[in-house]
């Protein structure tokens, strides 16, 4: 045997004994738990459920299909970093242990990272073009604050404004502020404010003519979903619970206007 073929056996027995190594840690030890474990007790409309199993739980569950390269390193390192990652912040196939309240926040997650293409990642797609999410999935995922929030019917009962300030802090300070404008529009004294009239602030064509001012019932419908309420706006997320809802709408209401 010559020496280049000795240098190609070693190299490729190098390449793949790497394959065998997990600098990020190893997905692989996690046995499958079968397909039936995933979103099992999941109470969400059946095209939703039926889009994530499809394009999410080869990443966010334990029923990973590894392809052939999947053993190839480097490469194999970084689809194990970024599966171990998708697990940790979301594994359909431990829905059913989560508690209701991690539930509803990781709803309302997929809607915002849905809406925003967030989800699937780049270098995913690079390699799983059929992954992803056409527009049919997004308003499908979308539909997730509704088996979690309920509609107009559940605003019965005042919320507390204490309660809303958490949520706000939870769920809103991502891209509002109360003083200033943000990536959001500034939320000092938006209870009682006609829809796009910040001075200052870049508004989407629907919204600025949308001509509603926000109370308990507008706001409870924007915040259950703003697509709802106007196609064209640029706010991806929502709160799909409730009496979140009601709470934040309350501290909402305490928040006076700066102007």
């Amino acid at each position: 045997m010559n020496r280049t073929w000795i240098v190609a056996v070693l190299t490729l027995a190098a390449v793949a004994g790497l394959g065998y190594v997990h600098p990020f840690g190893n997905p692989r030890v996690e046995p499958p738990k079968g397909p039936g474990t995933l979103l099992k007790g999941a109470k969400m409309p059946a095209d939703a459920k039926a889009v994530l199993i499809t394009k999410c739980a080869d990443c966010h569950s334990s029923e990973t299909r590894w392809p052939m390269y999947a053993r190839v390193a480097p490469g194999s390192w970084l689809i194990e970093r970024d599966i171990v990652e998708a697990r940790k912040k979301m594994d359909l196939s431990q829905w059913e242990e989560m508690p209701a309240e991690k539930q509803d926040v990781l709803m309302a997650k997929i809607i915002q990272e849905a809406k925003s293409e967030e989800m699937p990642p780049i270098q995913y797609l690079a390699l799983h073009w059929n992954a992803k999410l056409s527009t049919a999935d997004v308003r499908a995922l979308s539909m997730l604050g509704k088996s979690a929030g309920g509609s107009e019917a559940a605003l019965g009962g005042a919320g507390d404004a204490a309660r809303g300030k958490m949520v706000f802090e939870k769920r809103c300070t991502g891209c509002h502020a109360m003083a200033v404008n943000r990536e959001g529009p500034r939320l000092a004294g938006v209870y009682g404010r006609k829809a796009g009239s910040v001075a200052g602030f870049t508004y989407s064509i629907g919204l600025k003519n949308l001509g509603v001012t926000w109370n308990d019932v507008t706001l409870e419908r924007w915040l259950s979903d703003p697509d709802l309420v106007v196609k064209d706006n640029n706010m991806s997320f929502s709160v799909p619970k409730a009496e979140e809802r009601r709470d934040l709408i309350a501290f909402l209401k305490q928040q006076q206007s700066i102007d």
